[in-house]
């Protein structure tokens, strides 16, 4: 394959994604202040976090066994979603939060830190 028709796929994928981004907001700009759109406004966001909060803690079993056992990844977890809560509430910034708990969570781990050895 050349380089001028992987440029093009690259394109062709890229404009995609940008439209399925931007197509809503053109598609409902008339609509904007109608109650089903502002409810959903206020609600699905947390709503959103919420999910991923719980699937991304889906296999932390603090009491499993009837003893304290986060598993392999459950300090590392446990203390990420700490930084996470921790940085949200001190600056108020989702993106701070959600970099600062995976950088946290992503070094403990590719470093080693807290497995079991």
């Amino acid at each position: 394959m050349s380089h001028a028709m992987l440029i093009l796929i690259i394109a062709v994928c890229a404009l995609a994604t940008f439209a399925t981004r931007v197509l809503p907001f053109v598609a409902l700009s008339r609509h904007a202040e109608h109650p089903l759109i502002l409810h959903l406004g206020r609600y699905l966001p947390p709503a959103v976090m919420l999910i991923l909060v719980l699937y991304a803690l889906r296999h932390f079993r603090p009491l499993a066994e009837g003893s304290l056992n986060g598993g392999e990844n459950g300090l590392p977890l446990l203390l990420a979603s700490v930084t996470v809560a921790m940085l949200h509430l001190w600056r108020r910034n989702a993106l701070l939060s959600i970099i600062g708990g995976t950088g946290l969570y992503m070094a403990m781990i590719q470093l080693g830190w807290f497995m079991p050895g």
